[in-house]
């Protein structure tokens, strides 16, 4: 074996190590959950389509509201790996559609990671009556209120 086949070998060892990091080191995509996009979604007509349309056109979502005929969550998110680092969500998207009590489309929102919007998974099934006031303002504000000959 020459000096010329060894430094040839050495060279390609350099090479298929520096190529072996240069993989490790690249970031690595994942995408989890399903959101239509806009081309799916040009058919359906606020006001018009139905529940069903929509599940036929598109397909039922992973997320809906609690109550029976609630509205409709696709979240989808799209996830960056590198190398040992704990995985960043880089991107969201949720697309939200409501109906109407006649089960027609009311609505269409889109919303992405950049926009912050919380979104209510579920609702109040009766109304509280109290607009306004969460129920640690209420106990708050009850706070000076209460004296002991009430407990009697």
């Amino acid at each position: 074996m020459g000096i010329g086949s060894l430094l040839r070998r050495m060279a390609l060892g350099l090479v298929g190590g520096a190529l072996l990091l240069t993989a490790a080191c690249s970031p690595v995509y994942t995408n989890h959950g399903y959101v239509p996009d806009d081309t799916e979604l040009a058919a359906i007509e606020v006001g018009k389509t139905t529940r069903e349309e929509v599940a036929a056109q598109i397909g039922r979502p992973s997320s809906q509201g609690v109550l029976a005929g609630a509205d409709w969550y696709f979240v989808g998110s799209r996830w960056e790996r590198n190398g040992m680092r704990a995985p960043v969500e880089i991107d969201r998207q949720v697309l939200a559609i409501s109906f109407d009590s006649a089960d027609r489309v009311a609505n269409i929102e889109r919303f992405g990671l950049q926009d912050g919007e919380v979104i209510v998974m579920s609702r109040r099934v009766t109304d509280s009556g109290i607009k306004g006031v969460s129920l640690i303002g209420q106990l708050l504000g009850s706070l000076g209120r209460v004296t002991t000959s009430q407990f009697e």
